[in-house]
């Protein structure tokens, strides 16, 4: 787990404001200032998805470069203004999936997670969408402030592909745009569609997997309930009851020593909650022997 699991605890309370300038200490921690800054943006993508090509296209030159917190990774970061806000944007490692198998995949993932960006731009190459769509399954997981951005589209139509933006939009349930980031298009069009997700003024219904098998998802809700009685501020609880289920060391690490709960501290009486977080963990192993991989 990085060190986006070990949050300061000065963040700011803006009463019922959502944005995530208003929850600072993760940010703070990394070294991201936001101040002046009215949102928060994640990219997030695969490699060579042109995904530093629209970092560049929204940020201009006013960009820093520098490495993550304890990493030798590095971090873009930039801002840019829009109509009448300002957006601060990072630009995540590139990265094939949220399992937090690689520095690179710890990084984004637990940026997502626990930093918990006003949106989070998952870049997609349309030539090859099915492969690139696992990441944004995952991402819509974990967040439902997504917005698709499907690059490269002028070098698909070359090729004969199409992409329907509005029926991809309607199945993900999130804003989706089309792309040729090297040229300029849909830049515009994806300023407006994060400005739409940040504001809260997009209807968003992020899609997630529904399991047919009936054992797993009793196992996901019974594993649900424990992790929010133990932690009931947790951004996504059903999504690290996904990651117990697959036995993911990272996550089973952060409950035995202490970084999740850091993270979203118990708020319940210590006899509502599971009594340690050893049994947090039996719970889910237990639930797993009975379950089918996720």
């Amino acid at each position: 787990m990085s060190d986006l699991a070990n949050p300061t605890t000065n963040d700011k309370e803006c009463g019922g404001c959502a944005s995530s300038v208003c929850h600072t200490g993760n940010l703070a921690r990394l070294g991201i200032d936001t101040t002046g800054s009215d949102y928060v943006v994640a990219l997030a993508g695969n490699p060579n998805t042109g995904k530093s090509t629209i970092f560049n296209q929204l940020t201009g030159l006013r960009q820093h470069v520098g490495n993550w917190a304890g990493k030798t990774v590095a971090r873009a970061e930039g801002a840019y203004r829009y109509g009448e806000h300002r957006y601060k944007v990072v630009d995540l490692p590139g990265t094939y999936s949220m399992l937090s198998t690689s520095v690179d995949e710890e990084i984004a993932r637990d940026f997502i997670l626990f930093a918990r960006p006003d949106v989070t731009v998952v870049v997609l190459d349309a030539n090859r969408l099915e492969r690139n769509l696992h990441l944004a399954l995952q991402v819509t997981e974990i967040t439902d402030r997504v917005v698709l951005a499907v690059n490269l589209i002028d070098e698909a139509k070359r090729h004969g592909v199409t992409v329907d933006e509005r029926a991809l939009a309607r199945e993900m349930g999130v804003p989706v745009v089309l792309m040729a980031a090297r040229t300029g298009q849909g830049v515009q069009q994806l300023s407006q569609a994060i400005a739409d997700v940040a504001s809260g003024s997009y209807p968003l219904r992020a899609r997630r997997a529904a399991y047919a098998d009936a054992q797993l998802q009793s196992a996901v809700e019974v594993l649900v309930g424990q992790i929010n009685r133990a932690f009931p501020r947790l951004p996504n609880a059903r999504w690290v009851a996904l990651r117990l289920l697959e036995d993911d060391a990272s996550i089973i690490r952060a409950i035995e020593d202490g970084t999740l709960g850091e993270i979203a501290p118990a708020e319940t009486p210590i006899d509502a909650a599971p009594s340690s977080p050893s049994t947090l963990v039996q719970i889910s192993r237990g639930q797993a022997s009975v379950s089918p991989s996720v």
